[in-house]
């Protein structure tokens, strides 16, 4: 790590085995690894945070990931950007993020509503017409929009599906919180002409 190079800390949110450790697992493998044959490597939860040192147009940055299994307590952690993650398949870690943890990411560490919040689905290679457990886009960007998250986005950790895309709007953030505005999106407001 250089000197100078910033560090943006990222607090991953969600009930157990919506496939937090999943994800990070395939971003260790690296944006060009989209093959579901491609296998994940096992993360171990003592290694926290997960660190992905980066180049941007604004310079190096480094990104030091950690969940709820973090083996310091996740309480403790001062992050500069919230995830909060549900999984497309379990209807029931959706309702949790809005009944639980956006409780609890305010409470904590987002109490004067300043830190960027992103709602991020896992597991979008389960989601199957006609299944009524599944998460369909529309209701995921409802709760998005009622929470007031900055994001929201979905994606695949076993397909590698949209896992790119993901992480450019997770840097996205990241290089956000290093300006004034500390990555918050504004505020959205209609002219009148």
């Amino acid at each position: 790590m250089e000197a100078s190079e910033p560090v943006v800390s990222v607090l991953l949110l969600g009930d157990s085995e919506v496939g937090k450790s999943a994800f990070l697992a395939r971003l260790t493998l690296g944006p060009s690894q989209t093959s579901s044959q491609t296998t994940i490597p096992r993360l171990h939860d003592s290694s926290q945070p997960f660190t992905f040192d980066l180049r941007t147009r604004r310079g190096p940055l480094r990104l030091e990931f950690s969940d709820t299994s973090s083996p310091q307590s996740y309480y403790l952690l001062r992050p500069h950007i919230l995830i909060l993650c549900f999984s497309i398949a379990d209807h029931t870690s959706l309702v949790s993020i809005s009944a639980s943890w956006k409780a609890q990411a305010e409470a904590h560490f987002n109490y004067d509503e300043a830190m960027p919040v992103m709602l991020l689905g896992f597991k979008r290679d389960l989601r199957r017409e006609g299944d009524s457990k599944v998460v369909w886009v529309q209701e995921a960007l409802n709760v998005a929009q009622e929470m007031r998250c900055d994001r929201y986005a979905e994606c695949s950790a076993v397909t590698g599906e949209l896992c790119a895309l993901v992480m450019e709007d997770i840097v996205t953030m990241a290089v956000g919180t290093l300006g004034r505005s500390g990555g918050k999106s504004a505020a959205e407001y209609c002219d009148i002409m």
